[in-house]
């Protein structure tokens, strides 16, 4: 029987990501029979997680997001990882997209649901957490851009459907297309689709966005919780900070 944590090699346990996939989906389940009074409590509250792999955090090379965004257009699909470098949406979030998610008159997006592979069957369910239900605001650029894709499947309900069978197109499939936009750009830097929203969250820290807007918008808990995530600053900006430190010392001294 397959089980998470299983030390031995020749068995294959399940991911951490599987998991905790399935455990969400089922406290979701769980979390209805308990608001309908069909069981006292969830009991999938007192289950122990196994702690999230942690993946050494990269981000794309400002250098090369041109070329990246170039072989996006050339595969066709320039709109969706415009829009995710411009507003780091998770991948759930951005493959369950719908048009009427989009207020063009308010200029946001409203992120309400996320989509997740499990036992093979795509599931949309409630975003990662409370605080991933939010607004993200965009400008007219990026109102333009998704605009002009839809002109290519104008009476799709999603946003960016899969050009394989017109449905919502798969999350995993993202990470897919993505390799091959790197491979494309001729990007060799080891970045995962997860990886653009660190670029997205680089990209502003670095612009002067404050930490309290990046975290609203990142669907993060706390500014202080962003903070901590996105300590590894580039090295750019640590030898402005350098300079004006120096600059300040030499002021007073």
């Amino acid at each position: 029987m397959k089980r998470y944590g299983d030390k031995n090699p020749k068995k294959k346990g399940l991911s951490v990501k599987t998991v905790r996939s399935t455990h969400m989906l089922l406290r979701q389940c769980l979390q209805q029979a308990v608001e309908e009074h069909l069981i006292p409590f969830n009991p999938a509250d007192k289950c122990k997680l196994p702690p999230k792999e942690k993946h050494e955090m990269q981000v794309l090379p400002m250098e090369k997001v041109k070329d990246y965004l170039e072989a996006a257009r050339e595969h066709g699909v320039y709109a969706m990882f415009y829009l995710e470098l411009s507003t780091g949406l998770r991948r759930g979030e951005l493959a369950a997209l719908l048009w009427t998610d989009l207020d063009t008159k308010n200029k946001c997006i409203h992120v309400t649901k996320s989509a997740v592979r499990v036992n093979g069957h795509i599931v949309v369910s409630d975003p990662k957490t409370c605080n991933s239900v939010r607004k993200v605001y965009v400008d007219d650029e990026i109102i333009r851009v998704l605009m002009e894709d839809r002109r290519n499947h104008p009476f799709n309900p999603y946003m960016f459907p899969s050009p394989v069978t017109g449905e919502m197109i798969a999350p995993d499939s993202l990470g897919r297309i993505h390799k091959k936009l790197l491979e494309r750009a001729g990007i060799e830097e080891k970045v995962r689709f997860h990886d653009l929203r660190h670029t997205f969250a680089t990209i502003a820290i670095s612009s002067g966005v404050d930490p309290k807007t990046l975290s609203s918008m990142l669907g993060h808990s706390s500014a202080e919780f962003t903070l901590n995530t996105y300590t590894h600053v580039t090295p750019s900006m640590q030898r402005n900070a350098a300079k004006i430190i120096s600059e300040a010392m030499t002021s007073v001294g």
